[in-house]
């Protein structure tokens, strides 16, 4: 058995709900009810001397377990075994994402786009060479200031260099009394903007 076949993954959905001898879209009681029923019928311990009643109870519980977890039955029923599987392997929020990029329309619009751009490289060097490298990166409109950007370095060296020049040491203590009002920022303000 160690050359045993893998099944194959379905899309239908409903291998799961014959294995308990259900409807596909039964209710949560009539599958509790169906489960109970068919795992005293195929228990180990009633069937000592039966391998295949012990495979068969396996089944019965993989199938119960799947269809009462309400996310795993929403997944199954939408996809089947393959859903579930692309549950485990992406995560239960992906698979939505996964059925639609894998569909026939996803892939027809990836290939036009490539037909139409000559390829994929394209759209990407044309993206980058103008907003990342920053030779055709738009300009900021008349009035308004750039941002700047600060290395973490070098703004905790301009706070450290503020504090020393103002005599101020951190505050290392809570306050004692709940009313008690401090002061953390001196009158003036400090600005930890760099100017180019």
């Amino acid at each position: 058995m160690a050359e045993q076949r893998q099944r194959a993954l379905s899309t239908s959905g409903e291998a799961l709900y014959e294995i308990l001898a259900l409807e596909k879209g039964a209710t949560h009681d009539e599958i509790k009810k169906s489960y109970r029923k068919l795992a005293l019928k195929y228990h180990p311990d009633k069937n000592p001397d039966n391998p295949e009643a012990a495979e068969k109870f396996k089944e019965i519980n993989n199938a119960h377990a799947t269809l009462t977890d309400l996310s795993k039955r929403n997944i199954y029923d939408k996809y089947g075994s393959l859903g579930l599987y692309v549950a485990e392997q992406f995560g239960e929020e992906n698979v939505n994402t996964y059925f639609m990029l894998s569909s026939w329309w996803a892939k027809g619009l990836f290939a036009v786009c490539g037909l139409l751009t000559g390829c994929y490289l394209c759209c990407c060097l044309c993206c980058c060479f103008n907003c990342c490298c920053g030779r055709c990166k738009p300009k900021a409109p008349e009035g308004e200031q750039q941002e700047f950007c600060v290395s973490p370095e070098d703004l905790e060296e301009q706070i450290k260099n503020d504090m020393e020049r103002d005599g101020e040491t951190p505050i290392m203590l809570q306050p004692a009394n709940v009313t008690e009002k401090t002061q953390l920022i001196g009158d003036s303000h400090r600005s930890y903007r760099t100017e180019s």
